[in-house]
């Protein structure tokens, strides 16, 4: 599942349990369980994998970026906290691509690796059916909640 499906579900997840330590444990969770349901992937070389997660990790940020200041304008710290949270926590399990191609080596063991790798379920057809159908329900999501935890 591409980074910025990760980080909406996060921040709904964040905005939903308005605690960071909540949020974050069950952002991480959460990144297993939509990695493990039908999603776009598999790549046909590694410029082409490149393309996509420049792309997608720099729309990630920015993601991160605008829903924080959302929370932040319509909400208590707490919620903004809880929100930030939740991203960063659905997000992190991906940080060992970078890490990977940054710096040489993946930050998690190799059975984390392994067991990340093993629950995929990408197929090359399913951008607009799965992935693009998850980032509008998991933006829709994300925003109606943290509006209605801002009440």
């Amino acid at each position: 599942m591409l980074v910025t499906n990760h980080v909406l579900s996060g921040a709904a997840l964040g905005a939903a349990l308005r605690r960071p330590l909540p949020a974050f444990l069950l952002g991480v969770a959460s990144h297993f369980a939509l990695d493990s349901i039908p999603h776009w992937g598999q790549w046909e070389d590694d410029k082409a994998f490149l393309r996509v997660a420049i792309t997608d990790g720099l729309t990630g940020l920015a993601t991160m970026a605008t829903l924080t200041h959302l929370a932040k304008t319509k909400g208590p710290k707490h919620l903004t906290i809880a929100v930030l949270a939740g991203m960063s926590g659905a997000a992190l399990p991906d940080l060992d691509k970078p890490s990977d191609i940054l710096l040489g080596h993946t930050l998690w063991p190799a059975k984390v690796n392994a067991f990340h790798h093993a629950i995929q379920d990408e197929a090359p057809h399913r951008f607009f059916s799965h992935e693009a159908v998850a980032a509008a329900t998991f933006a829709l999501a994300a925003v109606t909640l943290i509006r209605r935890a801002s009440r």
